[in-house]
């Protein structure tokens, strides 16, 4: 099996594991990249020097102890945080959140997003569905290969939550949701857009063993329509199960 494309560089404090067996004949040019990225505030470092490509259809597990910057790469990766030293860019473009791109292509879940107290849970998805039906491909074969093109993935739409097991919540409240209810909503909303890439900090967080298994089905989903995924996670089963490649951030080994 040709191994899948590599998901980052190893820099000074970095260390990538890819899966695979065979080199890869034709690697495909990134989609999102980030090169000698770090981080730095107030004296204090928050990133160390850091590199990473996301290719279409592949997925970069981000490994590495707490506190070693796992989730202000992705922040960076998301436009959200700009680095202090290196570069991040979408199509080769610089990142910026506030950049229409950024927002067309770039779906992430990093802090839990917001849930409206007076919508239900159909009402959510019924927003999301509708906010984004102007940037669903009609044709799911298609590639995004720039900024202006419309996302590789139309998104789980209105099967969000069927897709992750919620279904019977419809008509719940976000208050009425229990802690790992309210992880599969925010992963259910975010997977219900389109994107051409897929940011997640923890995916797996307070979910037991079956809904885990859940998320890692819907990302194998997102992964076999092109899109690039990164996430964050201390789970090792999930990792193998999804990513092709990892990145350790902070000294190698350490995750």
């Amino acid at each position: 099996m040709a191994e899948a494309p590599r998901g980052g560089e190893a820099g000074p404090v970095s260390e990538v594991i890819a899966r695979g067996q065979d080199p890869a004949p034709e690697v495909p040019a990134a989609v999102l990249a980030a090169v000698a990225v770090a981080v730095e505030i107030d004296g204090a470092e928050l990133l160390p020097e850091t590199s990473i490509a996301l290719t279409p259809g592949a997925c970069v597990a981000v490994r590495g102890p707490n506190g070693a910057g796992k989730t202000t790469l992705l922040r960076v990766l998301a436009g959200r945080l700009r680095p202090t030293a290196g570069a991040a860019t979408l199509f080769g473009r610089p990142l910026d959140e506030r950049d229409d791109a950024v927002r067309r292509h770039v779906a992430a879940v990093i802090e839990p997003p917001t849930l409206y107290p007076d919508l239900t849970l159909r009402d959510h998805e019924t927003l999301i569905t509708a906010a984004w039906s102007g940037e669903r491909r009609v044709d799911p074969g298609g590639g995004a290969t720039g900024a202006d093109d419309l996302p590789v993935w139309a998104g789980l739409g209105d099967g969000a939550l069927e897709r992750f097991g919620i279904a019977a919540l419809a008509e719940r409240f976000p208050h009425e949701l229990s802690s790992g209810q309210r992880q599969l909503v925010s992963l259910a909303m975010t997977l219900a857009r389109p994107c051409s890439v897929l940011l997640l900090d923890e995916p797996e967080q307070r979910l037991d063993p079956d809904r885990r298994g859940i998320v890692a089905e819907a990302l194998l989903a997102a992964r076999a329509a092109g899109v690039a995924v990164a996430f964050a996670s201390h789970d090792a089963a999930l990792v193998a199960r999804v990513a092709d490649a990892e990145l350790v951030v902070g000294p190698a080994g350490a995750a």
